[in-house]
């Protein structure tokens, strides 16, 4: 079975090796038909401490770390970045 990859932002990077990511799906209401953001939070394994707080991540999961993270950081999403910034990182 594939791993699922999710993308979401980091809205705590306080613990030790560990993010809390928020990741956000739109459904549309079953009676009203209004489309409405849901949310769920997942604690993602950073074994460098090299993600912060505000960042746009993708997240794949994993077999369990701990009681809590059974999923892992894999690369930052760059969603605002300029073409120079783009040219700057390759």
């Amino acid at each position: 079975m594939p791993k699922r990859v999710l993308t979401g932002m980091i809205v705590s990077d306080k613990t030790d090796k560990t993010v809390v990511v928020k990741v956000e799906r739109k459904v549309k209401h079953p009676l009203y038909g209004k489309i409405i953001r849901r949310s769920k939070k997942y604690h993602a394994h950073d074994e460098g401490n090299e993600y912060r707080e505000g960042e746009t991540v993708r997240i794949e999961e994993t077999a369990p770390i701990s009681k809590l993270k059974t999923w892992k950081v894999i690369e930052r999403v760059n969603t605002h970045a300029t073409p120079a910034e783009v040219a700057a990182e390759a």
